[in-house]
């Protein structure tokens, strides 16, 4: 699985592709923006396989500027034409993917975009859960909210309900920066001490 191919991400999926022998079978978009959204369509076309991405953000694929807070026709990116890839799949909250065999849980989680996802698999062998949380979660920090489609109160009702009845030891890969876990954020980022109140229960993966 691919999650999230952003800007000049073609090359780097193509080696790791040739040098693991390995065969896509999907490309998961946690979110609209182009960070993690520009290369969606050559990664797709190059394997003939799906993008999955939540409603929410899908308009985000074909007219991404006037979600980065941008006029229509400022002259940001050029001549690029944006589209959709050829096959694109919606996700809904709470349902499970089999895809590469593994069982990955979409949960929705808006408050960055309205249509912002998650992606979780359970612990395999020697590997514990993992989370990849795109611009929700990061290491000592949250996404941004500020941008068209985003919202503070429910970025902290996604963190308290997606994020905190997570097991201590899962492991947690954002869209930017070093790789954490539940536990570490729990104890040390601020914005989950915030979340706390609206937490329910802890949960297993």
């Amino acid at each position: 699985m691919i999650i999230d191919p952003g800007e000049d991400a073609v090359a780097g999926v193509e080696e790791v592709v040739r040098e693991h022998k390995l065969q896509p079978v999907a490309v998961l978009l946690t979110h609209g923006h182009l960070d993690h959204t520009m290369s969606v369509v050559p990664v797709c076309g190059d394997h003939g396989v799906p993008a999955y991405v939540h409603p929410g953000d899908r308009e985000m694929l074909s007219d991404p500027q006037k979600w980065l807070g941008i006029a229509p026709g400022t002259p940001v990116f050029g001549k690029l034409e944006f589209a959709e890839p050829d096959d694109v799949k919606e996700l809904t909250d709470g349902v499970v993917l089999d895809l590469a065999g593994l069982e990955i849980t979409v949960d929705h989680a808006p408050g960055h975009t309205r249509g912002s996802v998650t992606f979780r698999t359970p612990g395999l062998q020697d590997i514990p859960h993992v989370l990849f949380t795109g611009d929700l979660l990061f290491a000592g920090a949250v996404g941004r909210w500020d941008l068209p489609g985003g919202s503070r109160e429910e970025l902290l009702a996604s963190l308290a309900r997606v994020c905190l009845p997570l097991p201590d030891e899962t492991v947690v890969l954002s869209g930017h920066g070093p790789q954490t876990t539940i536990g570490r954020e729990r104890a040390t980022n601020p914005f989950l001490t915030e979340a706390a109140p609206l937490s329910v229960k802890p949960r297993g993966m």
